[in-house]
């Protein structure tokens, strides 16, 4: 038997534009298959939580134009479990609509956040994780993160500095940014950092109180009594929503609450952020080529990341560490280590061929 106590709330608002062509407005990653798997990113999320959440508590945070891109991808879901932001803001607003509408139904909740598009190789482990994070916070008055062991000094996460004790979830003593390189190597070093997964446990009342204390203006804007899990809900928040200000969680609560925690975890973690994460998880051939999608032929290359529709006829020849997506009529051809520059291709291609495309 699922606790009732306990709430999810998947984060499934964003665009991913740096996995396009596959990933777009229209059709974001977190609804695609990328790793060829037989489910998209935000169906598997939603079964990897639902071992321990029960369906009805499971909330999705997404924008307005996805709402029947989620409703088809998760049955188990019903329109009002749909947080349907009516203009994109940051995570703060969002996190706190949820907050408030979970407290609403069960002021003894317990509540998880979690990304819709992030890949976890030991369920199991992290259903562990999260049970021993619920059963803390619904004893004590906290902020809890989850914490990932980092094997590698990457600059591309955020890192969290805790405090070394015996107990398994430990106090935070500071949050950084991105760091350049160096700065990245030392906190390594150290044995002291975490990387940043944006993965978050509270009780509902806890996070609510932080607000009171840190965000204010915020909570008077959508603390309104008789408005959540009512009929007036979605025309309160389509009216009001949009007046929210657009800060994150990590900035507007995480880095200046004092009764923040975290857990260090260990469980197979992947952001999926840009298409050379989704090429490390992958299985390659000898050759170190990922594919997801086609039949191919590969004549001396070496490195590459093909992903097509499924079964198409592909033959490469002297192609070294690129990626190569095709989808539909568009045709990606982007040497990996210059990947950060989709963003910026994206933006040229809505610019010379119109928003369709992107």
């Amino acid at each position: 038997m699922k606790n009732t106590n306990y709430y999810a709330v998947i984060m499934a608002g964003g665009v991913g534009s740096r996995f396009w062509p596959m990933s777009t407005q229209e059709f974001p990653k977190q609804f695609h298959d990328m790793l060829g798997k037989g489910q998209s990113l935000i169906q598997r999320t939603f079964d990897r939580i639902n071992e321990l959440v029960p369906s009805k508590n499971m909330l999705i945070a997404t924008n307005k134009r996805y709402k029947e891109l989620v409703l088809n991808q998760l049955p188990k879901t019903s329109l009002n479990q749909l947080l349907l932001e009516p203009v994109m803001r940051n995570t703060a607003p969002c996190i706190l609509y949820a907050a408030l509408k979970i407290y609403n139904q069960n002021p003894e909740a317990v509540m998880l956040i979690a990304p819709s598009d992030h890949w976890i190789d030991d369920e199991e482990e992290f259903s562990k994780n999260i049970e021993l994070s619920f059963e803390a916070c619904s004893k004590k008055d906290m902020l809890m993160t989850l914490g990932i062991q980092p094997n590698a000094p990457n600059t591309g996460y955020g890192y969290i500095q805790f405090k070394k004790s015996k107990s398994a979830i430990k106090k935070v003593i500071n949050f950084t940014e991105k760091p350049n390189l160096k700065t990245a190597e030392k906190f390594l070093e150290s044995g002291d950092y975490l990387w940043n997964a944006g993965i978050f446990i509270w009780s509902a009342k806890s996070i609510i109180d932080a607000f009171s204390s840190l965000l204010p203006e915020m909570l008077s804007l959508l603390d309104v009594k008789n408005i959540y899990n009512t009929k007036e809900e979605s025309t309160f928040i389509q009216k009001h929503y949009k007046d929210a200000e657009n800060i994150s969680i990590d900035f507007g609560i995480m880095e200046k609450a004092s009764n923040v925690h975290v857990l260090p975890v260990d469980f197979g973690w992947n952001d999926l952020g840009t298409w050379g994460s989704l090429y490390e998880k992958l299985e390659k051939d000898s050759n170190e080529n990922a594919i997801v999608g086609p039949e191919t032929i590969f004549r001396d290359t070496h490195g590459n990341m093909i992903r097509t529709k499924k079964g198409k006829k592909v033959v490469i020849q002297g192609l070294q560490d690129f990626i190569v997506v095709e989808k539909e009529d568009v045709l990606l051809i982007c040497p990996r280590k210059d990947e950060q520059d989709i963003k910026k291709i994206v933006s040229k291609v809505k610019d010379t061929f119109g928003d369709d495309f992107v």
